[in-house]
C-alpha cells in the first residue's frame, strides 16, 4: 500500500495535508517559518522553493501579500519579521508582492532560492509620477519647475494647513503674522512677490477647482494624495492668466482595490502663546506717566500723587488704588484643542471609493464671564466631509464623482480676539478695576458691575470683551463629475477626459450684545477703610442683548473643461500631446456695484506637446490662449507660449562609469511668457465709470437757495488700451542624485513683468481730467535661486534616517514707475528698488541736550523738539528735515530668503523628527505711536467706545531717555504725555528692526506597535505620538514673537503640545 501511494503522489499529499493540520494547532518546527503556510496540490515533482525578506526604507514589512502571477491559489504573506517561504511551480514563474499603501512589484524568479525586495511605499510612488497641469508625468520627463512635498509633512498639530507651510517648500515664501483661529492664515507667495499690481497671490487648485487660501487652510492634510507648487512658465503655461503668480495643485486621496481600510486619528493639543509683550508693573506706570508730563511740561498738574502711589505699593485696596493686570483680567494661559478624522476607502475591479469626514474645535485664550449666559470666548468648528468615487463603466471608460464640504460655525468677542489684545495695550492699569463686585447697596442687581471713570467715557476691555459675541457661518461645497475615456481603440495612447464642476459658498454674521452698566468709585471711608460705588451711566446700559445683522455674502461658480491627450512610444521615442478648453463663470450675491453683480466670466484653450529620445533628451512646449471680459475687444484675448528642454547626462553611455556615485545627473531649462487679467480694481477697464447722483457735489439752481440738484462726477475714465499684465520667465535647474542616497535640485530664475497697471501721477491741467487715468506703464524684474536636498538611508531592518532641507532667495525691483521728477533727489526715486521697500528718516542718535536741538536742521514735525528726541540725518543738506529727506530703509517687507531644514530616524517602532523653519532680509517697524506709552491712540478704520491710554511697555521703562539718563541710543526717546511726540513717531530707522529668526518650527516623537500587538489588537500599525510647534525661537528682536513682524499688539502665534493616535483598520 505504501509503495502505491508513493507511486501516484498520494503519499506527498497525505504529508503535506498533515502538516498544514499540525500548523494550525500551532505546532511546527523551530526552523520552519512562523504564520507561513503555502498551500499547493499538485502531482508535480518540480515544485521550487523560493524564501526571502520582504521591507520598506524603514525595515521589514510583516503582512505583505506574496502570490505567483497569474496563479492566484498560490501564495503566502511574510511573517511578523517580514519573511517569506513559498514553493513556486518553476523556475519562470514570477512572484507579486502587493501590500495596502505601497506600489506592487513583481520580480521574475529566474532560478534564484533567496530574493530580498525592497517595496516603495505609495508616497514613494508619487515621487514616480509628478502631478503636472491637467495630468501627470513621469518624474524623468518634467522639465518644468514643480516642487513637490510629501502629504505627510504637512499633518502638523493645527487645523489650518497654510501654517505648515512655511519653509518646507523651496520656492514658496510663507510666514505667520497671527495666531488667533480664523484669522491665522499664513501669507504665502510663489517666488516672491514680482508685481506691484492688484493680484499677488497664486492660483489654488484642488483637483482642478480653483479655491481660496481659506479653503486651502480648512483642506484635510489626511485627504491629501498630493501636494506641488508650479513655478516657472513650463510649468503654469496652460493655465494661462490665472498662473502668472505660480499655482499651488493639490489632488486628494481615491479608493483603492481591496477590502474595507478605515483609517482614525485623533488629536488633543494645548496652545499657548509664543511670547506675550512684557509690560511695566502699575508703580512703574505711574512713577513714569508723571515723568513724561515733568519733562515737557514741568507747571502741569501730575495724574498721580504721591499717596496715590504708595498706597498702591502697599497694597492699600485693590478697588480704592486699583492695580488691574488687564491681561490677566481678559486672557488664560493656555487652551485646549481637538482634531478627530476618519476615512473609510477600498472598493472592487468596477468601483473604488474614499470616503472621509473632519471635525476641528479651535478654541481662544479668552475668559469667559461666569455671570454671562453665553460664551464670548473664540470657539471655532469646523466640519469637512469628502467623497472619491471612480466607477469602471467599461474597460474603457471612467466616471469618477467627488463631493466636498468645509463647513465652519464661529463664535467669538464682537470685534475679534485681536482686538482684544489691542485694547489691552491701551488700557491705564490704575484707573479702575475691570468689574466691582456686588455690595449690599446693588444686591438686587442683574448685570455685571463694570468699572469706569466718573463720566464713564474710558475704554474697559473686559467689557468690550464679555458684553457680546457674535457668530459667523461659513459653508463650502464642490461637486465634480469626471469622464474619462480610453480611445485606444482609434489609436493606441489616446484618451479623452472631461470635468464638469460647481461650487457654492455662503457666509453671514450676526451680533449680539447689551451696553455695559458701569460704575465708579464714589464715598471712601478711610478710618474704616469702606467705600461706595456708584452707576456711571443708569439710562444708558440695558440688560438684554441686541441682535445686529451683519455681513451676507453667496457666491457660485461653474466650470467646465475637456481634454483630449495622446501619448506613445515608438522605440526609443515617447510622443504626447494635450488640447485642453475651459469655461468658468462666477456669480457673487449681494455685490455692491451693478458690475460687481455680473458674472465673471473666462475662457481659455491650452495645449502642450512634449517628445523625448531615449530618456534622455526632453523638449516640450506648452500654450495658453485665454480670453477675459476686462478689455476691449482689441486685446480681450491672449497668447501665452512657453517652452524648455531638458537633458538627463546620468543616461548616456559615457555615464556608466560614475552611475554608482552620481547616479543622477539632469539640466534643464524652460523660458515662456504668461499673461495676468486681474489687474486694477475694476471690472470692465473700458468703460468709464461716471457717478450721475453724487450727493458731495450738489449744485444750486436759480434763486432759491434750497433748491438744488446732486452732481456728476467720474472715478474712471474709459481705455481700450488697456491689456494683459505679462511677464518673461525664464528657468534653469541642476538636478543631482549621489549614493542613490541624496539628491539636489538647484534652480535660477528670471522674470520681468511689463504692462503693470498704473495711475498716472499728473497731467496736463488742460486736459480737464476729474481724476488721473490709468494705464499699463510700470515694470518690474525679480529673480532668485531655490534649492532642495532630501537624503534617505536604511542602515539595517530596524534603523533608517532621512533630512531633508530647502533654501528659496527671491528678490524683485521696478525697472518702470510712475512718479515725479526726482532729478535733484535721486534718493526718492523708487527705480531699481525693492517691491516691497519702505521710506523713511534716518534716525542718526537722539539729541543730547536742548542745545544741540538748536544747533542741528531745523526738525518740524508739529511739537516743540527737545533733548532726548531724535535726530533725523538731513540727506540733502537744506538745513531742515522734510519729506525730501525720506531714503529707502531697511530691507523688504517681504522676506527674500526663507529656509526649512529638518532630520527624521527610526528604529523598529519608535521614531522622531525635528524641523527648523527661518528666514531672513527681511525689516519690519515697531509702531511708534501704538506703543507710545501714556497717549491715546486709535487704530486706523476702528470704532472703539472710550478714551484710550496706552500702557507702558517693560522693555522702554528699562531703557528710555531721561534727564539721568542720557544714553543717546536709548530704545525709546524722551516720554511725553498726554499726546504722542511727532517728532518721535515718523517712520524712520529708529523703530526699524531685522525680521530675521531661525525656528525649532516642529520636534515629533512616535511609537507604532509591533504587528503581533496590532494583530490580537484588530488593528493596522496603530501609532502613538506627541509633537509640539513653534518650540524655540532664536531671534535678535525680543519684544514679541518676531513672526508676527509690526502685528506685535495683536493675538500671539501659538506654541502648541498635541497628543495624537493615528491608527488603521
Amino acid at each position: 500500500m505504501l509503495k502505491k501511494l508513493r507511486t501516484n503522489g498520494s503519499f506527498r499529499q497525505l504529508l503535506l495535508t498533515c502538516c498544514i493540520c499540525i500548523t494550525g494547532l500551532g505546532v511546527y518546527a523551530k526552523k520552519s517559518p512562523p504564520r507561513t503556510i503555502s498551500i499547493r496540490f499538485e502531482s508535480n515533482f518540480q515544485n521550487k522553493e523560493v524564501r526571502g525578506l520582504v521591507s520598506d526604507t524603514t525595515g521589514a514589512l510583516p503582512g505583505v501579500t506574496v502570490l505567483v502571477k497569474d496563479k492566484p491559489n498560490i501564495g503566502t504573506t511574510t511573517d511578523v519579521n517580514g519573511r517569506y517561504f513559498l514553493e513556486v511551480p518553476d523556475d519562470n514563474s514570477i512572484l507579486v508582492f502587493k501590500m495596502v499603501g505601497f506600489e506592487t512589484q513583481e520580480i521574475a524568479v529566474k532560478g534564484r532560492a533567496v530574493i530580498n525586495v525592497v517595496i516603495k511605499s505609495a508616497d514613494n510612488m508619487l515621487d514616480e509620477a509628478v502631478v503636472v497641469a491637467f495630468g501627470k508625468q513621469k518624474k524623468e520627463s518634467v522639465i518644468g519647475s514643480i516642487t513637490t512635498i510629501n502629504p505627510k509633512e504637512l499633518k502638523v498639530p493645527s487645523s489650518n494647513l497654510t501654517t505648515a507651510l512655511a519653509g518646507r517648500i523651496a520656492g514658496m515664501i510663507a510666514y505667520q503674522r497671527s495666531g488667533e483661529p480664523g484669522e491665522d492664515n499664513a501669507n504665502f507667495f510663489i517666488r516672491g512677490i514680482t508685481t506691484f499690481g492688484t493680484n499677488r497671490n497664486p492660483l489654488i487648485l484642488i483637483d482642478g477647482v480653483e479655491l481660496s487660501s481659506t479653503d486651502l487652510a480648512r483642506l484635510n492634510p489626511d485627504d491629501i494624495n498630493s501636494f506641488s507648487i508650479m513655478k516657472d512658465a513650463t510649468a503654469t503655461a496652460l493655465y494661462g492668466a490665472r498662473g502668472a503668480n505660480g499655482v499651488v495643485l493639490v489632488t486628494t486621496k481615491e479608493g483603492k482595490e481591496g477590502k474595507a481600510k478605515i483609517s482614525l486619528r485623533l488629536e488633543n493639543s494645548m496652545s499657548t502663546a509664543t511670547k506675550n509683550v512684557e509690560l511695566a508693573d502699575p508703580v512703574t506706570y505711574m512713577r513714569l506717566h508723571n515723568e513724561a508730563i515733568l519733562t515737557r511740561d514741568p507747571l502741569r498738574e501730575l495724574p498721580y500723587s504721591d499717596d496715590k502711589i504708595d498706597n498702591t505699593v502697599l497694597g492699600s485696596g485693590s478697588y480704592i488704588y486699583p492695580s488691574t493686570d488687564w491681561r490677566k483680567e481678559l486672557f488664560k494661559d493656555y487652551t485646549m484643542n481637538q482634531r478627530a478624522n476618519l476615512s473609510v476607502s477600498g472598493g472592487g475591479s468596477v468601483a473604488k471609493y474614499y470616503v472621509a469626514g473632519a471635525f476641528n474645535q479651535d478654541n481662544g485664550v479668552l475668559k469667559v464671564d461666569e455671570r454671562s449666559n453665553f460664551n464670548s470666548n473664540i470657539k471655532l468648528k469646523n466640519y469637512s466631509l469628502r467623497s472619491n468615487v471612480n466607477v469602471n463603466l467599461t474597460k474603457s471608460t471612467e466616471m469618477i464623482i467627488r463631493l466636498s464640504g468645509n463647513f465652519d460655525d464661529y463664535t467669538g468677542p464682537v470685534d475679534g480676539g485681536t482686538a482684544m489684545y489691542r485694547r489691552v495695550m491701551r488700557t491705564n492699569p490704575v484707573l479702575f478695576p475691570a468689574t466691582y463686585p456686588v455690595d449690599d447697596d446693588h444686591q438686587f442687581v442683574k448685570h455685571i458691575m463694570f468699572g469706569n471713570s466718573v463720566d464713564g467715557n474710558y475704554l474697559n476691555p473686559y467689557a468690550d470683551m464679555v458684553s457680546g459675541y457674535k457668530d459667523y457661518s461659513r459653508s463650502s461645497m464642490v461637486a465634480q463629475f469626471e469622464l474619462k475615456q480610453d480611445l485606444s481603440m482609434l489609436t493606441q495612447g489616446l484618451s479623452f477626459r472631461t470635468m464638469l464642476n460647481t461650487t457654492r459658498g455662503a457666509f453671514f454674521d450676526v451680533t449680539r450684545a447689551y451696553s455695559p452698566f458701569f460704575y465708579q468709585l464714589g464715598q471712601y471711608n478711610r478710618r474704616e477703610n469702606t467705600y461706595r460705588v456708584n452707576v456711571v451711566n443708569p439710562d444708558s446700559g440695558t440688560d438684554f442683548l441686541t441682535y445686529s445683522p451683519g455681513e451676507k455674502t453667496i457666491n457660485s461658480t461653474f466650470y467646465i473643461e475637456s481634454a483630449v491627450n495622446y501619448t506613445r512610444d515608438f522605440n526609443k521615442h515617447t510622443l504626447s500631446g494635450l488640447l485642453v478648453s475651459i469655461m468658468r463663470q462666477s456669480l457673487t450675491a449681494n455685490a455692491p456695484t451693478l458690475q460687481q453683480s455680473l458674472p465673471f466670466r473666462n475662457v481659455g484653450l491650452s495645449g502642450r506637446a512634449t517628445y523625448s529620445y531615449d530618456s534622455r533628451y526632453f523638449a516640450e512646449f506648452n500654450f495658453g490662449y485665454n480670453g477675459t471680459e476686462r478689455f476691449y475687444e482689441d486685446h480681450r484675448f491672449g497668447f501665452f507660449p512657453a517652452a524648455g528642454l531638458a537633458w538627463s547626462v546620468s543616461n548616456e553611455a559615457f555615464w556608466k562609469p560614475l552611475k554608482n556615485t552620481i547616479n543622477n545627473l539632469r539640466l534643464r531649462g524652460t523660458y515662456g511668457l504668461v499673461g495676468n487679467d486681474n489687474i486694477g480694481s475694476g471690472r470692465f477697464l473700458y468703460l468709464s465709470e461716471v457717478n450721475m447722483n453724487n450727493v458731495d457735489y450738489r449744485s444750486v439752481f436759480g434763486r432759491d437757495a434750497g433748491y438744488s440738484r446732486n452732481g456728476i462726477t467720474v472715478s474712471r475714465y474709459s481705455d481700450q488700451n488697456i491689456t494683459w499684465e505679462t511677464a518673461k520667465k525664464m528657468n534653469v535647474a541642476l538636478e543631482m542624485g549621489l549614493f542613490n542616497k541624496l539628491e539636489v535640485i538647484a534652480e535660477y530664475y528670471t522674470e520681468r513683468r511689463e504692462n503693470i497697471l498704473q495711475q498716472r501721477v499728473s497731467t496736463p491741467a488742460s486736459m480737464g481730467l476729474w481724476v488721473q487715468p490709468y494705464a499699463n506703464i510700470g515694470k518690474a524684474q525679480g529673480k532668485g535661486v531655490d534649492v532642495q536636498m532630501s537624503y534617505n538611508h536604511s542602515f539595517n531592518n530596524a534603523f533608517w534616517m532621512q533630512g531633508r532641507a530647502n533654501f528659496t532667495y527671491a528678490t524683485s525691483k521696478y525697472t518702470v514707475f510712475e512718479e515725479y521728477d526726482y532729478m535733484n533727489e535721486p534718493w526718492k526715486s523708487r527705480i531699481g528698488l525693492p517691491i516691497s521697500q519702505v521710506f523713511g528718516y534716518i534716525g542718526e542718535s537722539l539729541f543730547v541736550d536742548d542745545a544741540e536741538v538748536a544747533n542741528s536742521p531745523l526738525q518740524s514735525f508739529g511739537g516743540e523738539v527737545r533733548g532726548g528726541d531724535i535726530k533725523y540725518r538731513d540727506v540733502n543738506g537744506d538745513g531742515k528735515i522734510t519729506v525730501l529727506d525720506q531714503v529707502p530703509i531697511g530691507f523688504p517687507t517681504e522676506p527674500e530668503i526663507v529656509y526649512g531644514f529638518g532630520l527624521s530616524a527610526g528604529f523598529k517602532g519608535f521614531d522622531m523628527s525635528a524641523f527648523f523653519q527661518g528666514l531672513t532680509r527681511e525689516s519690519f517697524w515697531i509702531d511708534p505711536q501704538a506703543t507710545a506709552p501714556f497717549v491715546s491712540y486709535t487704530y486706523q478704520n476702528e470704532v472703539i467706545s472710550g478714551i484710550t491710554q496706552n500702557q507702558l511697555l517693560k522693555a522702554y521703562a528699562d531703557d528710555h531717555w531721561s534727564e539721568e539718563n542720557r544714553n543717546v541710543y536709548a530704545l525709546w526717546p524722551r516720554l511725553s504725555a498726554p499726546g504722542v511726540s511727532q517728532n518721535n513717531s515718523q517712520t524712520s530707522t529708529w523703530f526699524m528692526r531685522n525680521g530675521a529668526f531661525l525656528r525649532l518650527k516642529q520636534v515629533e516623537f512616535g511609537y507604532t506597535l509591533p504587528k503581533r500587538i496590532a494583530d490580537r489588537l484588530r488593528m493596522s500599525a496603530p501609532r502613538i505620538y506627541v509633537n509640539g510647534t513653534n518650540l524655540l525661537t532664536f531671534s535678535k528682536f525680543g519684544l514679541w514673537d518676531v513672526e508676527m513682524a509690526g502685528n506685535g499688539l495683536g493675538y500671539p502665534v501659538q506654541k502648541v503640545f498635541n497628543l495624537g493616535l493615528n491608527v488603521a483598520f
